[in-house]
């Protein structure tokens, strides 16, 4: 840590100015209303108070995230002259942050810019820069508060202690918010679940009376249709079993992309065909545990579409599946339904299923869907991001 960039033993040689006690409690009493009331207005409040306290041109919060690793600071809630540098990242290791976070004290450095090159090259000029980690209740440092000043030697130990005061509360407010945006977020993903598991329900008993008309329509007698049907519903639970949530609960693993196709269509198989309703062209490919779960939702959903509104709803209908991996590190799948019976219009699809199916593919893998209806049923280009399927 170079001596003449950090500078922190200075804080107690230089002269204090007079403390403000009214001033600094009043700020205090105003961030713990805020925090009972309003406490997203907390943060914002808090640099603003930090800045005025002490005098500075600029401050803002520096909050630690580990990935990517070993982690950066996150810029935000910055005032003053520094505010367009909102969201601007740092590193963790080579920063005036990271040394504040090891030493776990209130830090004052002299024109860091002279030792870190990305603050130079961002054009930041630091005259002098206080630092104080922010904690909660004894945990590891979540981040700093940083203050600048408009000239050296600005800086004393009241600022430090004021600003370490106020870090306090602003730790506080940190984990509350995070606490908010976590149980929002369980809420939302409940909701979701139980969306989906009424749509996957209405979705099974279409597709089991579907089955039920093709067993029929194709069998000989009733002990044929019996066995024949067995055996379809017993396909049709191990390909719902693949479309899953709880990763804690041991499902049947299907690493492999034909595999899994495999147990999705084979409840809708017609052996009428001598090579089947499903024509599966590909080269090997392996998907990681939480891929494959989502890629199972993904033909899933198209599978039992087909059945309902596309190539599937008739006897003759079959489907082809193609992929292949692109030079650019793509997956291309393209599902084809042909020789199904003549749709009159294209089907409105713009239900929780069409949501579940398309949020899938550009949200859990970033991907892209395209579709286009022809008369014998739906064509559908998924592009997927190969490095987001081995996971």
């Amino acid at each position: 840590m170079p001596s003449d960039i950090y500078i922190t033993e200075q804080l107690d040689r230089r002269g204090e100015t007079r403390t403000d006690y009214l001033r600094e409690k009043d700020a205090l009493h105003d961030l713990a209303g805020r925090m009972l009331g309003t406490p997203e207005e907390v943060l914002p409040r808090f640099v603003e108070l930090a800045m005025q306290i002490t005098g500075g041109i600029s401050a803002g919060l520096s909050l630690y995230e580990e990935t990517p690793s070993p982690g950066v600071f996150r810029w935000c809630y910055l005032r003053g002259l520094l505010s367009s540098f909102e969201g601007a990242l740092a590193p963790r290791n080579d920063s005036p942050c990271g040394v504040t976070l090891d030493e776990g004290r209130p830090v004052l450095a002299s024109h860091p810019e002279r030792y870190y090159g990305w603050i130079a090259d961002a054009g930041i000029a630091v005259p002098e820069a206080l630092l104080v980690p922010l904690h909660f209740s004894g945990s590891e440092p979540i981040g700093t508060l940083w203050i600048i000043a408009a000239e050296e030697g600005h800086f004393n130990a009241g600022h430090a202690r004021a600003a370490a005061e106020l870090a306090h509360f602003a730790g506080i407010a940190v984990r509350m918010l995070e606490s908010q945006r976590q149980l929002k977020s369980a809420l939302e993903q409940q909701e979701m679940l139980a969306r989906e598991m009424g749509h996957r329900v209405n979705n099974l008993f279409t597709v089991a009376q579907s089955l039920v008309q093709l067993t029929a329509r194709t069998s000989a007698n009733k002990d044929e249709m019996a066995e024949t049907l067995i055996g379809r519903f017993s396909a049709l639970a191990r390909a719902h079993a693949l479309v899953r949530r709880t990763f804690g609960i041991q499902a049947e693993h299907c690493h492999e992309l034909r595999d899994l196709l495999r147990t999705i269509v084979e409840p809708h198989e017609n052996h009428v065909f001598p090579t089947g309703r499903f024509a599966l062209n590909g080269p090997s490919l392996v998907l990681g545990e939480r891929s494959l779960n989502g890629m199972a939702l993904v033909f899933h959903e198209l599978t039992t579409n087909a059945v309902k509104y596309g190539g599937l709803a008739s006897d003759a209908g079959r489907v082809e599946i193609e992929w292949r991996e692109s030079e650019e590190g793509l997956l291309e799948i393209v599902w084809t339904e042909i020789g199904g019976r003549e749709i009159a219009e294209t089907p409105e699809l713009n239900g929780f299923g069409s949501k579940l199916l398309r949020d899938t593919i550009t949200r859990q893998f970033g991907g892209t869907l395209e579709k286009s209806w022809a008369r014998s049923g739906l064509t559908a280009r998924i592009t997927l991001p190969r490095k987001n399927l081995i996971h």
